[in-house]
């Protein structure tokens, strides 16, 4: 008993420890705020790097937005085609790197009439495809140390002048400045002609003569691009104007080279060309659209112009911030929470104990067996058995044999000694007994115990009247006779 105390005593105090170290553990996680560091851009967060407060308001303007949980593979999907996006929005560096599998799948989702939103400093480059001999890339000049609080707007935008539209278009509508952080990246708009191509396509210079050296002659300009047969396009239209393609065979003329929107002393801030049937859009700073920095100036317009530009449903990846919907639903609802890990903590300590508790630390021991009958069952057992044998010599032997040893303490004389003789004192002392009586009695039992016939009810006489003395005298087994008696029974039984 001593060790299984020590043992659960042992136990206590490991489990108030478990408790008390989750409990420390869940206080400094709930306490430490979000980093612009080491951002979570999720519509789940609520913290200053977070974009709930953006999904919020798109879902209260009445706008179909979505969580997208599922992989990009999922796009593809030839059923329920009214159920899936029109827009795809990937905002910040994401928890899970997109594979290659899941870029083709998006890409090839644009290509059918897609619309790629992409709200990243550095972007993936594999989402960013050439855009037939143009490319775009981007450029992080400042990077945010681990000491950036992103819920101070002013720190954010230290030293940051506010951007306004290079162009008006539907991405820049109602828009008059922006307001960056310090840590937007430039977007670079480079073509990807290889020099030797150049160089075949550069005009061979004509020698100038005297005749022609005063001469200001400008060339004439270029034909203006042909129109296809049937359209109803402006031969003055922007490269700007959005896409509206019939079909994907069929596409409205358009230029392939990336626009840029918005643009800053450094460079671009917002640009957008078209993929196939589709669209990229690229905005080079999250923190536009975080919930630190989606209410100063013209933020949120510029938001809701570059994502819910188009009619349809809006999707937020989520799949790739780690919140994808494989996962069990009552983890995701613990995630972030010392209950999984006292849960795992406490499975660890009963499979510990069973384990302890089913091993052998010292010499194997027999089982006890253990009487589990009375002495009573042991009475009526006997009793039963000498009454089909019709023992009843047996019987009255051991319950005269009791009597007569306290016959003879009673009267104070030998086991020898004769039968009138123990009647005799044993009357004088009670003065309640006939000596006669009693000495008849002791007679007939020890002639029946020698072999003298007797029946049934013969034998109950006799026993009555042995229990009869037995009340008169007051005679009492004592103690270590009842102990006797009792080892007498067990080793019987066993």
């Amino acid at each position: 008993m001593r060790q299984r105390f020590a043992i659960i005593i042992t136990i206590a105090v490991v489990v108030v420890l478990l408790v008390v170290l989750n409990a420390v553990s869940y206080v400094s996680n709930e306490q430490k705020p979000d980093e612009e560091f080491n951002p979570d851009r999720s519509t789940f967060n609520a913290g200053a790097t977070g974009t709930l407060a953006f999904y919020d308001v798109l879902s209260e303007s009445g706008r179909k937005v979505v969580r997208w949980r599922e992989e990009t593979q999922a796009l593809l999907a030839d059923e329920n085609r009214d159920k899936y996006p029109s827009t795809f929005v990937v905002i910040g560096r994401t928890r899970i790197p997109f594979d290659e599998d899941e870029v083709h799948s998006l890409l090839k989702w644009v290509e059918h009439g897609g619309r790629l939103v992409i709200i990243d400093r550095a972007p993936d480059p594999r989402l960013l495809p050439v855009s037939d001999k143009w490319s775009v890339s981007t450029k992080t000049e400042v990077l945010p140390a681990n000491n950036v609080h992103p819920n101070n707007s002013e720190e954010m935008t230290a030293g940051v002048a506010p951007a306004r539209p290079s162009l008006p278009s539907t991405l820049t509508r109602d828009v008059e400045t922006v307001m960056p952080s310090r840590f937007a990246s430039t977007i670079n708009i480079s073509t990807t002609q290889s020099a030797s191509a150049m160089a075949k396509e550069r005009p061979t210079a004509t020698p100038v003569t005297e005749e022609n050296e005063d001469e200001d002659e400008e060339p004439p300009p270029p034909p203006p691009p042909s129109l296809p047969k049937n359209s109803n396009a402006s031969p003055h239209a922007t490269d700007y104007t959005p896409r509206a393609p019939a079909t994907y065979n069929n596409p409205v003329l358009k230029s392939p080279a990336p626009v840029a929107q918005i643009e800053t002393t450094k460079g671009a801030l917002l640009v957008d060309y078209p993929h196939g049937a589709g669209r990229i859009i690229l905005l080079s700073d999250p923190y536009i659209v975080s919930n630190g920095g989606i209410r100063l100036a013209d933020n949120l317009q510029l938001a809701i112009n570059v994502v819910a530009g188009e009619t349809g449903i809006i999707a937020f990846d989520e799949y790739h911030q780690g919140r994808a919907a494989a996962r069990n639903q009552l983890v995701a609802y613990f995630a972030g929470t010392p209950i999984l890990w006292m849960l795992a903590q406490g499975a660890l300590l009963i499979f510990v104990i069973l384990w302890t508790g089913g091993r052998r630390f010292a010499r194997p021991l027999p089982v006890a067996q253990l009487d589990r009958r009375s002495s009573l069952e042991f009475v009526a057992s006997m009793a039963e058995l000498q009454q089909r044998a019709r023992a009843y010599d047996l019987a009255i032997e051991n319950i005269y044999s009791r009597l007569r040893r306290l016959l003879v303490r009673q009267a104070g004389l030998s086991h020898n000694s004769p039968r009138s003789e123990i009647a005799s004192r044993v009357a004088a002392r009670s003065q309640k007994l006939n000596a006669r009586e009693l000495e008849t009695l002791m007679r007939e039992c020890e002639e029946v115990i020698n072999g003298a016939q007797v029946d049934t009810g013969k034998a109950l006489e006799l026993v009555r009247n042995l229990r009869r003395v037995e009340r008169i005298l007051g005679l009492r087994m004592r103690s270590r006779e009842t102990r006797q008696a009792a080892e007498g029974l067990r080793e019987t039984t066993i």
